[in-house]
């Protein structure tokens, strides 16, 4: 099973140009209660290193592109996010890295909860072992 989750998003467009509309639990498989981007980062910044107990996200490249290396500590998948008609859906317990951004990239993410920093694992080691636990 692979751990990519793409959700391809129905395009509306003529020759004004184009329009993607995501409702909650329609084209995204959840309530939205955060919404977030991430821009102006570097080329060779890496972000992201950490993992979520319960929160749902997608992340789509509106701008630009970026790779997502994902992890639920019994492999890895990589993918690249270079159009805003597509985004990834980052799972519970699923560690993820954002990396490889171009110089105008625009990450938007939505999120199912509202920030909580008990929902994070920011330790990779800690992540594993609770992966191991929950796998037992």
């Amino acid at each position: 099973m692979s751990l990519i989750k793409l959700i391809d998003f129905k395009s509306l467009g003529d020759e004004r140009g184009d329009l993607v509309a995501l409702e909650s639990n329609k084209a995204i498989p959840f309530e939205i209660k955060r919404v977030y981007y991430i821009f102006g980062t570097a080329v060779d910044v890496s972000r992201g290193f950490h993992a979520h107990k319960a929160l749902l996200q997608v992340a789509i490249c509106v701008s630009g592109s970026c790779k997502i290396l994902m992890d639920d500590g019994k492999g890895k998948e990589s993918v690249t996010l270079n159009t805003p008609k597509q985004g990834v859906l980052i799972d519970t317990m699923q560690w993820h890295v954002m990396y490889e951004f171009s110089a105008d990239c625009i990450l938007l993410v939505l999120a199912s909860e509202v920030y909580d920093e008990d929902d994070y694992i920011r330790n990779y080691k800690k992540f594993i072992e609770r992966v191991e636990l929950l796998n037992d």
